[in-house]
């Protein structure tokens, strides 16, 4: 996705520092007024870069004045110690706004850089490497916007934009042609997309004209079974178990997307510091 709309960066930022700083930042206020610094935020460890826009935000709320010049965009490679933002404005406000701004690089940039060590593990393949709804409340579209930084693709953004049919919807419409009937009638032109736990309900779903099938849990045989069954009459998504260790196995079956909740619920922080270079008073 593009990145998301300036008014909800401003709203994620809002409620990050109303947490924070509340009423105000008491050690900050022990700084006198008029001292101004030079900083730069350093990335500590190999990283993509995702974030940038949430920490301007964060720095203009704090104070407008502060002065941010970046070296790196967000979908970058970092090298470790390398060096990514130049900083310069009021020490106090730096100081208010640096865990905020932090807090935002260092979770994003680890979604952005999760994606893309599982990208590289299935380059040369025609897979596409997917996010889930598995993300932090309130930062879907952060981490969504994320995702694609590193070169991932979204899936669905939540329950309204896409139908996912899964097996307690089945049960509950009674048989899989039933509920993809109902749910073409209801909803005509929205994707759909049914879940199958075995090779049989994947043949009735396919008899039933579905085009977008998520293969649950499957082993690496059954999925060779899925596509060879499927001869590309709906698009196949691998979900369930996948790692890093297993992910270049489960695209090389043929499948076409495979599904990775661990993106945006088990990511790493990346490690940024924000250090002081000069001080002016």
């Amino acid at each position: 996705m593009t990145l998301p709309d300036r008014e909800l960066i401003r709203e994620d930022v809002r409620r990050a520092l109303a947490e924070d700083v509340g009423d105000g930042d008491l050690t900050a206020a022990l700084i006198p007024a008029g001292n101004q610094i030079q900083a730069q935020l350093i990335c500590r460890q190999q990283a993509v870069l995702s974030g940038t826009a949430w920490v301007d935000e964060v720095f203009f709320q704090v104070d407008p004045s502060v002065d941010l010049q970046w070296h790196q965009a967000d979908g970058d490679s970092l090298r470790e110690n390398s060096p990514v933002c130049a900083i310069q404005g009021a020490a106090a406000s730096i100081l208010t706004a640096e865990r905020t701004a932090l807090n935002f690089l260092q979770t994003l940039s680890g979604t952005a850089t999760l994606t893309a060590s599982y990208v590289v593990a299935v380059q040369g393949s025609a897979v596409n490497i997917l996010d889930t709804r598995k993300t932090l409340p309130g930062l879907r579209l952060a981490q969504k916007y994320a995702v694609t930084c590193g070169g991932g693709v979204n899936h669905r953004i939540g329950l309204y934009d896409a139908i996912l049919i899964k097996e307690n919807h089945i049960a509950a419409a009674n048989s899989i042609p039933a509920v993809l009937e109902q749910a073409r009638n209801l909803f005509p032109g929205v994707p759909i997309e049914i879940e199958v736990e075995n090779l049989d309900e994947l043949k009735i779903a396919l008899n039933a004209g579905a085009t977008r099938v998520l293969l649950d849990n499957f082993d690496l045989q059954q999925l060779h079974e899925a596509v060879v069954i499927n001869q590309g009459r709906a698009r196949l998504e691998a979900s369930g178990g996948v790692s890093l260790d297993t992910v270049r196995a489960i695209a090389e079956t043929g499948v076409n997307d495979i599904s990775v909740g661990a993106l945006t619920k088990n990511l790493q922080a990346v490690d940024f510091s924000l250090l002081f270079i000069d001080g002016t008073n």
